[in-house]
């Protein structure tokens, strides 16, 4: 019996990391459908993979490592047409930061429900913007150690990187960690609120990103909303859709980013999904951790009122 129990559960590690290895391998192929060179450099404004990476290990714990290594391997070798050494710093680099941001957040108590405020911000400043660091600066250094960069154009390079991977993490992770309490939705007003917030979040997105006029921060209302009502998944959703929505009106120069260098583009892309994913998580945080404190407030007031109620003295029985 502990046998059998042993090899299901390597049977089940082995599927789980094959998944990791599938999932980081498409979404790096989905990540390279909008690429752009900066400084002869090919990077993208959003990497999916290291939030991918990210939200595996907060699942599974570090024994799933390997599993994002090859997935960085086989994403390396498919952008390059083969694996040379240089290839492979890479994907060390690629896959040392999601560790380094897992172990950060483990250090300071991080907790996957991302119900409180202090959970949002260590994501964002360990997770994201800390752990991204590593990756962006292997990447950037073995370019330029092999001489596909030269030294004046590390920092564009690095920071573009280190942008697209620490917007991978604000957009994938919180996204993949609130499908872990995904539910049916039940046929009631929020899930014909649901659908309204869906199909307002698409039109204005589209308008935003796409209109001449400068209205990119038309997304931001809607935000809010999803925020304020349906907490991260609600926002969640709506900061990826929105960042997604960017990066496809950028690359494609049209709306606000039409007549702009492409190092302009990925700056305010950069901006703006910055701006958009620190309101999702830190807004849907603050609203979850408020609701959490009121209904631990109304229990205490149960319990206490209970305990009043048994303690109180009873009148004399009429003898």
């Amino acid at each position: 019996m502990i046998r059998s129990e042993k090899t299901r559960g390597r049977a089940v590690l082995v599927l789980q990391m094959l998944g990791i290895v599938v999932v980081s391998y498409v979404s790096g192929r989905l990540g390279l459908l909008r690429q752009v060179e900066v400084q002869s450099s090919v990077v993208t404004p959003l990497w999916p993979p290291s939030g991918i990476a990210l939200a595996a290990l907060l699942y599974l714990g570090l024994r799933v490592w390997p599993a994002i290594a090859v997935g960085s391997l086989f994403t390396v070798a498919a952008m390059s047409d083969g694996l040379s050494l240089w290839g492979v710093a890479v994907a060390a680099g690629s896959t040392l930061a999601p560790v380094c941001s897992f172990l950060g957040l483990r250090a300071v108590g991080f907790r996957k429900e991302l119900d409180r405020l202090r959970d949002g911000v260590a994501l964002v400043f360990l997770g994201a913007l800390g752990g991204m660091v590593i990756s962006a600066t292997a990447g950037a250094g073995v370019q330029m150690l092999s001489g596909g960069l030269s030294p004046s154009h590390f920092w564009p390079v690095w920071s573009a990187w280190w942008a697209g991977d620490a917007m991978g993490v604000l957009m994938v992770t919180p996204l993949l960690l609130v499908l872990r309490k995904a539910r049916p939705p039940r046929r009631d007003d929020r899930w014909a609120e649901a659908l309204a917030l869906a199909v307002v979040a698409v039109v204005v997105t589209v308008v935003a990103t796409r209109s001449p006029l400068s209205l990119i921060y038309l997304v931001f209302p809607v935000l809010i909303w999803a925020a304020l009502r349906f907490q991260l998944a609600g926002s969640a959703p709506c900061a990826l859709l929105m960042s997604v929505l960017a990066i496809v009106a950028g690359t494609d120069a049209v709306g606000p980013f039409a007549g702009r260098s492409v190092l302009e583009v990925m700056l305010n892309l950069c901006i703006f999904n910055g701006s958009v994913a620190l309101t999702a998580l830190l807004l849907a945080a603050v609203v979850t951790e408020h609701h959490n404190i009121r209904r631990e407030t109304e229990l205490a007031c149960e319990e206490l009122a209970a305990l009043v109620e048994e303690l109180a003295p009873r009148p004399p029985s009429a003898g």
